[in-house]
């Protein structure tokens, strides 16, 4: 049997700790999985490329499994190809855990549609330890256009709204990683006020006024200082900007008319990505 899926990184307009409601949008940089099972061959379990094989792939591997009613081990080869950056606030734990599960679903006949599979994600992304939250917003990010609003405590969707054709994410991308997120949830104890604020500005629809409210609340509690080239970018014609997840990726959203000059706004380690936007391709 065998199966694909596929699912797309993301940016951060609300981050999920502070109060469990986050807000994503998806950017055009995929995640590919294939799959191929055998419930009479040797049970084995192998991901190609190595590096791939981490907790949240064999988390995100079983729970498919069960979801269709395996709940034996079975031979299983998973191939994944990425391109979202890891460790970097763009969510690609997410967005492998989801074209995982999409793709071992897809083996077995069963089109799981984008909050099934996310919801698998999200499980995945708790029971290994890769997500404080499961991100479910996140990974409904990359596996549907437009920007979500989830309340990752229930793994329920709250608000959608679609983006323009025209419009990109032009991504700062430092080279740190961020550590495991889990362990950073401590830093955003004292920031539930400022998270309550950017969703209820998301839930109001101003996605802007989020993203906002949002980088500042990572900014403190991470330690970032990004005032001054937030301001050199509404300056080019940024219409949002701010941290993605808990960076170090900084963010700045645009359109057409002002792409070039904010693409020219940032520092040198950036590039522009279209949002992802009407139905993946």
């Amino acid at each position: 049997m065998r199966g694909i899926g596929r699912a797309s990184g993301a940016v951060s307009i609300v981050n999920a700790i502070p109060t469990g409601i986050g807000c994503a949008v998806g950017v055009r940089l995929y995640v590919h999985a294939e799959a191929e099972l055998d419930r009479a061959g040797a049970p084995a379990f192998e991901v190609d490329p190595p590096a791939s094989d981490t907790p949240v792939v064999r988390a995100a591997y079983r729970l498919a499994l069960e979801a269709v009613g395996v709940r034996e081990p079975i031979s299983g080869r998973l191939r994944i190809d990425s391109e979202v950056p890891v460790g970097r606030g763009l969510k690609s734990s997410s967005a492998v855990a989801s074209a995982t599960a999409q793709a071992v679903l897809d083996a077995f006949g069963r089109r799981g549609g984008p909050e099934e599979v996310a919801r698998l994600s999200a499980g995945a992304g708790r029971d290994s330890r890769a997500s404080a939250t499961g991100a479910f917003d996140d990974a409904l990010a990359g596996l549907r256009p437009g920007f979500v609003l989830t309340d990752n405590r229930h793994d329920r969707l709250l608000r959608s709204a679609p983006v323009g054709s025209g419009w990109a994410a032009v991504v700062h991308l430092p080279a740190e990683r961020h550590g495991p997120v889990p362990d950073l949830v401590e830093r955003f104890r004292s920031e539930v006020e400022g998270g309550r604020a950017a969703a209820e500005e998301a839930l109001a629809g101003r996605w802007a006024e989020a993203m906002e409210r949002n980088t500042r609340v990572v900014e403190r509690a991470m330690g970032y200082d990004y005032g001054e080239l937030r301001r050199a970018l509404v300056r080019a014609g940024a219409w949002a900007s701010g941290v993605s997840g808990v960076g170090p990726a900084y963010v700045a959203l645009a359109d057409r008319s002002t792409l070039g000059a904010v693409v020219a706004a940032m520092p040198p380690e950036r590039f522009a990505v279209p949002l992802v936007s009407g139905a993946l391709p």
